[in-house]
């Protein structure tokens, strides 16, 4: 058994390392220089923003301080929020016009962030270029310039940015670049930014999109109840013929706390059972893959005193070193040191429990929670 459990973690790391999209390499990043564009389309960014009190000001601020050289405008979409987000943007200071709205009631089966993207979209006009933003990043005065550059010189529709996340805290320095990773493993963003292939993905926190392209794709509505919405929507638009781009950034960072375990286990159980389609099935070979690939090589070696079984133990050794290969471009981009790649083994242990938990908040009636509302089965 255990020499099994040695090899076919071997076998996955192996795969993984040199043969899935080189996805552990985190290459895809924007010029730092973009290329010029004449003239520079018209862009109206978005933000819905629900209780962003703490938030809302700095990223409104810095939206309105792009340098960008073309038409643009901010508008904030105040979703029900009750601690003052709405007069807080007003007062956000900036160059560009930035407008404040208020969400509608939501709607039957939309999910709160995407009616509120809608309601910004219908405020817009008719811009070459819509960019959705979150009311907790802050992006640098070059971003959206850089952005539009890529959209156009690289002839893409939709081009997405996964911001940097904070990692300051404990449980964020253990956890945020392994949820970084993981999704790299997921959604390889070579392979979404190939026409060649059908995989397709974004990250909802900073998303410049062609407005015929989203027209053309069938709108937000066409992924209205999508709680996953960053990678419906890549979806959408690449399978209407639309071509995408997701990369990373040094710039672009997230404002959001997470000084204890409870909010970043809330972040991955609002929406780990959804990625799994809501199925057990799924979800019981996903636990069981994590535990083979992530605990197997570690568990070969570490119990050599009692299979001594030297082959298991060689090959389980080789698995853990390809593990923390793999893993270190991302512990490095977060300024973590490459050797903290030997405890992934736990921290994918821990994230298969938050995959657990959020099957059973399904079960419950309680999945996918956010900010007060539930978008699990009624």
């Amino acid at each position: 058994m255990i020499i099994f459990i040695a090899v076919f973690g071997l076998a996955a790391w192996t795969y993984l390392l040199f043969f899935h999209h080189g996805f552990w390499r985190a290459d895809q990043r924007l010029p730092a220089k973009p290329a010029p564009v004449e003239p520079w389309p018209s862009v109206v960014a978005i933000v819905p923003a629900r209780n962003e009190a703490e938030s809302i000001g700095q990223a409104a601020s810095a939206l309105r301080a792009q340098n960008y050289a073309g038409p643009f405008r901010v508008i904030v979409v105040d979703d029900a929020s009750s601690d003052g987000t709405a007069e807080i943007a007003r007062t956000a200071g900036g160059k560009h016009a930035l407008d404040v709205i208020t969400a509608p009631p939501l709607p039957a089966g939309w999910t709160g962030k995407l009616a509120a993207l809608e309601a910004g979209l219908t405020q817009a006009g008719t811009p070459d270029y819509v960019w959705f933003t979150d009311a907790d990043v802050m992006h640098p005065p070059a971003t959206l310039t850089q952005l539009v550059s890529k959209a156009v010189n690289d002839k893409r529709d939709l081009v997405s940015l996964m911001v940097r996340l904070r990692c300051e805290s404990f449980w964020e320095r253990r956890l945020i670049p392994a949820f970084i990773f993981f999704f790299q493993m997921l959604y390889p963003f070579r392979a979404a930014n190939s026409d060649k292939s059908r995989l397709a993905a974004a990250a909802g926190g900073c998303v410049l999109l062609r407005r015929e392209a989203l027209l053309r794709a069938g709108g937000l509505e066409a992924i209205r109840g999508d709680v996953i919405d960053d990678c419906a929507l890549a979806a959408a638009v690449k399978g209407s013929g639309g071509r995408i781009w997701l990369g990373l950034t040094d710039t672009s960072h997230s404002l959001r706390r997470a000084d204890s375990l409870g909010p970043l286990w809330s972040m991955v159980r609002r929406t780990a059972f959804t990625q799994l389609r809501h199925s057990w099935l799924l979800l019981a070979l996903t636990v069981v893959g994590l535990g083979l690939v992530f605990l197997g090589p570690p568990v070969a070696v570490l119990t050599t005193p009692w299979h001594r079984d030297i082959l298991a133990t060689v090959a389980g050794a080789i698995g853990w070193f390809f593990m923390s290969m793999a893993y270190a471009p991302t512990l490095i981009d977060y300024r973590r040191k490459p050797g903290a790649g030997l405890v992934l083994p736990l921290i994918a242990a821990l994230y298969a429990a938050m995959t657990v938990d959020s099957a059973l908040a399904h079960l419950a009636r309680r999945g996918g929670s956010w900010k007060g509302r539930n978008y699990g089965p009624s």
